[in-house]
């Protein structure tokens, strides 16, 4: 039937200008914005399943959904740890950065990741083909792996702001 991806909700607004794909942090209930999601919390879902870290799990259940599957495929790529937790200006200060990083996606992605793109790829198809097919499912994860999944559709998209949501009908 359909595949819906969410994207979690925001962490305190420290934290915003920040590369924390693996660090577990919680979101900022203040920011949760109910009016994002209005229609997303009003639809029927046959399987939810969430990345297991905790922003994911406490976006589901700000939405008042309290039964969804963890699984740690969901998670976001895995950065380098000089660069995890790291505002996007805090990067030209460190002594292994170059400019040229920023102008070409692979070596960018060697910079910053500690996980090979091959594997991280790998890894959101092993989700995608284990999920049931025919039914409505939600996903609540990380922007880097909603594009990730979005790309494997053949669904491309440039940015998925915190609560956006996307359905993609007849995939699953």
């Amino acid at each position: 039937m359909a595949l819906t991806l969410l994207r979690h909700s925001a962490l305190q607004t420290k934290y915003i200008d920040s590369r924390i794909p693996m660090t577990d942090l919680p979101i900022d209930p203040e920011l949760f914005n109910t009016q994002k999601v209005t229609l997303l919390m009003q639809q029927k879902f046959d399987f939810i399943y969430s990345s297991d870290l905790v922003r994911c799990q406490q976006t589901l259940e700000m939405l008042g959904i309290k039964k969804y599957s963890i699984d740690h495929r969901l998670q976001e790529i895995r950065f380098k740890d000089d660069v995890e937790r790291l505002g996007f200006n805090e990067h030209e200060n460190l002594d292994v950065y170059k400019q040229y990083f920023v102008k070409e996606k692979a070596s960018w992605h060697t910079y910053l990741c500690d996980e090979p793109p091959e594997a991280f790829t790998t890894r959101i198809h092993s989700f995608l083909e284990d999920i049931p097919h025919g039914k409505e499912i939600l996903v609540c994860a990380h922007a880097g792996t909603l594009h990730k999944i979005l790309a494997l559709l053949g669904c491309a998209k440039n940015k998925i702001a915190h609560l956006e949501y996307i359905r993609i009908d007849n995939v699953i």
